[in-house]
């Protein structure tokens, strides 16, 4: 009786499978009815998922990167009005806005046909079938690829150097890509790749070092996020309380802020989004309800 449930396990198996296998990549229509999609490799397939629930964030509550927004509005109104504009790559650190900032847009010009789909790094591989499905389409299109970066051994990264530029096909007038990453280059630099070798290595290191800057010069907007300072995450600080309502005393809110900002190391706009979250939810939590009242 085992072996025979056995089998069946295997054969169920081996049919969900075969089902996907054989199931449509998936469905063109997904991109109008949606906003926002998601787009995932299985098997090799392409598939597309519309997002029901987006982040929400916009510019008001983003501080310390005013101008890279203005960058980032302009390009992307000449991007709707079909006017000549570029491929966008935002690099810097961690937790400085770079994410916020591309969910910004989408939510600031949803309203005017933006369509956003994102696209994680192993996804990439299908980027020119994405392409070929919204050629055409009458929305446009910001194909957003966040955390991005490459390592020495994948060869992913050709597929988007063919979309930005460098393929005989040229990309479609309703795409655009907008990229962030940690790394300014997208790929590993070694001290390594400026010491020419002889002995079974890369005897000209000049042209891997330029094969790995290729990639990000592609993109023909780079925008870097700054460190911030203490009084730049103070100013978020402010900023995003003010937008939440919460009502402190300035020089309280202050000495909280920096207390949070030295036990999380760090003067992030990240880091100032989690501290008004947490005083946020402990400010609720002690507001007793109206039926906390009656009782």
């Amino acid at each position: 009786m085992d072996d025979i449930l056995k089998v069946l396990i295997s054969l169920t198996g081996s049919l969900q499978r075969l089902t996907e296998s054989l199931a449509p990549a998936t469905d063109p229509e997904t991109f109008g009815r949606f906003g926002a999609c998601r787009v995932f490799s299985r098997n090799n397939i392409l598939l597309v998922k519309g997002i029901e629930h987006t982040d929400p964030v916009m510019f008001r509550e983003l501080r310390g990167i005013e101008d890279i927004l203005m960058g980032l509005k302009e390009n992307t109104e000449q991007f709707l009005e079909g006017l000549p504009c570029n491929n966008v790559l935002l690099y810097g650190p961690r937790g400085t806005g770079k994410s916020s900032a591309v969910k910004a847009v989408f939510n600031e010009y949803r309203g005017r046909g933006l369509r956003m789909i994102e696209m994680q790094r192993d996804a990439l591989v299908h980027v020119l079938e994405v392409a070929e499905l919204i050629s055409g389409r009458k929305e446009k299109f910001i194909v957003y690829c966040d955390d991005l970066s490459f390592e020495e051994d994948e060869k992913s990264y050709r597929q988007i150097k063919t979309v930005l530029e460098g393929g005989l096909e040229i990309r479609p007038a309703n795409m655009l890509i907008y990229a962030t990453s940690n790394r300014r280059h997208l790929m590993p630099e070694k001290t390594v790749d400026n010491i020419p070798v002889d002995d079974g290595g890369e005897l000209h290191p000049g042209d891997t070092v330029e094969e790995k800057l290729s990639l990000s010069d592609r993109f023909g907007l780079r925008f870097g996020f700054p460190h911030f300072e203490a009084g730049t995450y103070l100013d978020i600080v402010e900023n995003y309380a003010s937008l939440k309502k919460i009502r402190l005393p300035r020089k309280e809110l202050q000495s909280k802020a920096m207390q949070w900002s030295l036990s999380h190391g760090s003067y992030s706009g990240r880091t100032a989004r989690q501290f008004i979250d947490d005083l946020e939810g402990k400010g609720r939590l002690r507001k007793p309800s109206r039926s906390r009242k009656r009782g």
